[in-house]
This record gives structure tokens, sequence and C-alpha cells, in this order.
């Protein structure tokens, strides 16, 4: 792990994101930012995004503090730098789950057993994801997110704040489960989900 970390992306996701970093034991954290100018908990913003490539000295972390999935993976995608998975210290985290490189994961997260993570989630606060779970890359669970086992979530899905889906569901990609939601039957388009139980509405 290097000291430096670049947080790509200032707004209120990149402050949680700081926090969880101090708490991993970095201490030269700057921002970048295409909107956002002078500093984020202290921290500069160095620049936009267009400093990236002049930023990747090989020596230096990077991590994305962007909420939209695409565009999360847009940035992902673009740059070729050292991305890093940073694991808030109060998350609780079977031995055997896997992370991909570039995840989030919250404070108070729990990640039960046998669980696979793609590369660039967000797993956000007090999220509950049980056993045998797979979740596919640049997902965004929010907050007091339930997922019960064995259940397999799409890349570029978000799942809204308090969403609960039972075990044995397949989410399909590039969906969005409103907040509240509970899911009982697989969710085979690409579509938005909302309502107990959740139906499609767009």
């Amino acid at each position: 792990m290097s000291n430096r970390l670049i947080i790509v992306g200032a707004g209120g996701h990149g402050k949680v994101i700081t926090d969880i970093a101090l708490k991993n034991g970095y201490t030269n954290i700057n921002f970048i930012d295409d909107n956002v100018k002078g500093s984020c908990m202290d921290f500069p913003v160095i620049g936009s995004s267009d400093r990236i490539f002049d930023l990747n000295d090989g020596k230096t972390d990077f991590v994305i503090a962007v909420g939209n999935d695409k565009t999360r993976k847009m940035i992902a995608e673009k740059y070729d730098v050292n991305w890093v998975t940073l694991i808030h210290p109060s998350a609780q985290i079977s031995t055997n789950v896997s992370i991909g490189i570039g995840t989030v994961v919250m404070a108070t997260a729990v990640i039960n057993a046998d669980t696979k993570i793609g590369k660039h989630c967000i797993i956000n606060t007090g999220a509950v994801i049980e056993h045998d779970n797979v979740i596919g890359d640049y997902v965004h669970i929010s907050p007091k997110v339930a997922l019960g086992g064995t259940t397999r979530i799409g890349e570029l899905t978000h799942i809204g704040i308090g969403a609960a889906v039972i075990n044995n569901i397949n989410i399909s990609k590039n969906c969005v489960v409103g907040a509240g939601a509970v899911v009982v039957d697989n969710l085979e388009h690409s579509a938005t989900y909302v309502g107990v139980p959740a139906r499609k509405v767009l």
C-alpha cells in the first residue's frame, strides 16, 4: 500500500471514502474532480480527471468516489492506474469472501461466507449480504439493503436504500431496485423495479 491516495470525486461519497481511507492508514490524500475546486474534508482538490495521467507514477493509489455506476465504469476503464479496494474496519467480512479491485465497503456492512463481489462496487453503510451471493462489477448496494443467500446481482445494477432481496434470486444487469422494495421473484429485464413486492415500472 502506498501512503498517497487520490480520490476521484470530491462530493459526499468522497467524504465517506476519505474517512475509510484515514482508518486504513492513508495520510497523504488528494482529490480529483471535474466540478469541485478548493478542498474536501481538509484535503486539496488538485485538478480535474485529465490530471490522472500525470499523477500515475506507479506509487500512488487511486479509488473512485462516484455513486453513478455507469460513470464509475467509464472512469475505471479509461484510466489504467493502481485502483485499490477500501474496507471500513467496522465491516464484518467472512474470511472466504472475494472482493474485486476498486470496491469500497462502508461502515458496519456484513458480507457472509462464499460471497463474490466484483470490481468497483459500492457496498454501502449497514448493508447485509448473506452467503453465496455473486455481485457483478460496478454494482451499488445502498445503505441498509438486505440480500438473502445465493442471490446473483448483474453488473451496473443499483439496489436502493433499505431494499430486501429474498434467497435464490437473480437480478439482471442494468437494473434499478427502488428504496424499500422487496424482491421476491427473479428480475429478468434491465429495468426499474419498485414496491412490495417489486414490480417493473420503466
